[in-house]
C-alpha cells in the first residue's frame, strides 16, 4: 500500500510539473500575441452580438378601401402618395395628430407563420390617418401601424393578419 501511495503521489507531482511547464509556455506565447488576439476577439464579438439600430419595433396590420375620409386631411384624395404606400397611425405613434404626413421606413421582421415576411424589402410609407378612427377597420386591433393593402403586400404575405415590423422615421 505504501508503494501505491508513493507512486500515486509521484504521478501527481509529475502531472503538476508538466501542467506548470505547459502553462508557462502558453503564458510566454500569449504575452506576445495576447493583446492582438484579445482585441480581435472583442471586435468580432461586438460586431456579431451588438447590432446598432435606430429603429423601433412594433406590429403592422392592414386595412383596405374605402380610405376616405381620413383624420389627417378629410376627403382630400391628394394626401395619398401615388405609389399607394401609406398607413394609419396606431395610438403609439399618433401623437395627437402630429404624425399626419410623417414618413416611416418599414420592414417586416417576423410573423406568427414562418415565410410570411419579405425581410429584404423596406418600404417608405406616409401617415394619412388614425387607426382608431379610420373608415375601414384594420385586420388586427392594437397595431402600431395599419398599412394600406399595397404597402402590406410589399413587405409580407397579404393573407397574414399582422406582422412584426421594424420602423423608423
Amino acid at each position: 500500500m505504501l508503494i501505491y501511495n508513493y507512486s500515486l503521489r509521484h504521478q501527481l507531482v509529475l502531472l503538476e510539473k508538466s501542467a506548470a511547464l505547459s502553462l508557462k509556455f502558453v503564458g510566454e506565447m500569449s504575452k506576445q500575441q495576447h493583446p492582438l488576439r484579445l482585441w480581435l476577439f472583442t471586435i468580432f464579438f461586438l460586431a456579431t452580438i451588438v447590432h446598432p439600430s435606430f429603429a423601433d419595433v412594433g406590429t403592422a396590420a392592414q386595412y383596405s378601401p374605402p380610405y376616405l375620409p381620413t383624420a389627417c386631411s378629410g376627403n382630400d384624395a391628394s394626401q395619398f402618395p401615388t405609389n399607394n404606400l401609406f398607413a394609419a397611425a396606431g395610438d403609439g405613434i399618433w401623437d395627437n395628430g402630429a404624425s399626419c404626413g410623417r414618413q416611416y421606413l418599414v420592414r417586416c421582421i417576423s410573423a406568427a407563420t414562418p415565410g410570411t415576411c419579405n425581410p429584404s424589402q423596406t418600404i417608405q410609407i406616409r401617415i394619412v390617418d388614425r387607426a382608431e378612427s379610420s373608415v375601414s377597420r384594420p385586420s388586427t386591433n392594437g397595431a402600431t401601424i395599419i398599412l394600406s393593402t399595397t404597402a402590406f403586400g410589399a413587405i409580407a404575405n397579404p393573407s397574414a393578419a399582422s406582422v412584426n415590423i421594424e420602423f423608423q422615421q
